[in-house]
């Protein structure tokens, strides 16, 4: 008669990327689904609210009010400052949020749980594990240029994610069998290969640089291709080469390599998609030096990283992914 394992305790590593991290939840439930104990969770931004919620035991709760949200509520959520270092507070999502975790302090949690931050000043991640639970998710999910920093025992804070995207060493030495990450910076299914790329500023010809309009247009618009946008953009470069004459090459001359900007591309979308390609490149680096047991990958072309209208969309790709990894290896 052979005896049954049990399931092993899980460390847990919960990263940044904005609403993709909603995938940490439906990540968390397939863990539970398969009667895994998760005893520490450490987290980066999204991750550090997500892990914070599971460390209180109010990721239920917390996971019915955001299946509900659609676009609308979440743009009646935003509380912008007009002026200051940030362009929402983020109290009015924040305040949801306190009813659920209350006045709980960290070291009172029933679970291990670090959230990491960054102080800008002294260029270096501050690990909160202990003090107001509310506090210290505050401080880790302050994305730099879109919810305003926070001032703690003189600390300048903001988002854990700049420099530590997949925090996995706040684990170390955690009694667990199994340390898992979550990483919402994972590559895209099609992509261009990431060592640096040597390209000329003479213009190509359109049919030359349409796939990557493409995958361009689909990183704006949150990965599906707007066909429309690409079309406009190329009439425009056709017709703009067309009346070009010799008269005026050399007027035109600083603008020719340059073609028009993806229609709606914003401010929040470039900051965005420019902090994610910091992440990505820096867990790379980061958890070659610590590689966890088990890597659970969210690409960043799940969502932008504004998608907070869709949590039910995004738990799945979640859960999914994590069931996928969890199989490969034999969990």
């Amino acid at each position: 008669m052979t005896t049954k394992q049990p399931a092993p305790r899980v460390a847990l590593a919960l990263g940044s990327g904005g609403a993709r991290g909603y995938a940490h939840i439906g990540a968390v439930q397939e863990l539970c689904s398969r009667g895994m104990e998760i005893v520490a969770v450490s987290g980066a931004s999204m991750g550090a609210l997500i892990g914070g919620l599971v460390a209180a035991g109010t990721l239920d709760d917390y996971t019915a009010w955001v299946s509900g949200l659609r676009r609308s509520d979440v743009l009646r959520l935003m509380d912008p400052t007009w002026s200051g270092p940030g362009a929402i507070t983020a109290e009015r999502v924040l305040g949801a949020m306190n009813e659920l975790i209350g006045d709980l302090a960290i070291e009172d949690l029933p679970i291990s749980y670090t959230a990491v931050a960054t102080d800008l000043a002294a260029r270096r991640e501050v690990w909160f594990q202990q003090g107001p639970l509310y506090a210290a998710i505050r401080a880790s999910i302050a994305i730099p240029g879109f919810i305003t920093p926070v001032l703690i025992n003189g600390r300048l804070l903001v988002d854990g994610g700049l420099l530590n995207p997949v925090p996995i060493e706040p684990l170390a030495g955690t009694p667990a069998d199994l340390t898992i990450a979550v990483s919402l910076a994972g590559p895209r299914a099609s992509k261009e290969p990431e060592s640096p790329s040597r390209e000329s500023t003479e213009p190509q010809r359109l049919d030359v640089w349409r796939d990557r309009l493409r995958r361009t247009v689909a990183s704006v618009t949150g990965g599906d291709d707007d066909v429309e946008v690409i079309e406009h953009v190329e009439k425009d470069e056709r017709r703009r080469r067309s009346r070009r004459s010799k008269a005026r090459e050399a007027e035109e001359a600083t603008q020719a390599a340059f073609q028009e900007l993806p229609a709606g591309l914003r401010l929040s979308d470039v900051t965005a998609l420019s902090f994610d390609a910091m992440q990505g490149l820096i867990s790379r680096y980061r958890m070659a030096g610590l590689p966890p047991d088990l890597l659970v990958t969210v690409p960043v072309s799940a969502a932008r990283t504004l998608d907070f209208h869709r949590a039910t969309e995004l738990i799945e790709v979640g859960r999914e992914l994590t069931a996928q990894a969890l199989d490969d290896a034999g969990y």
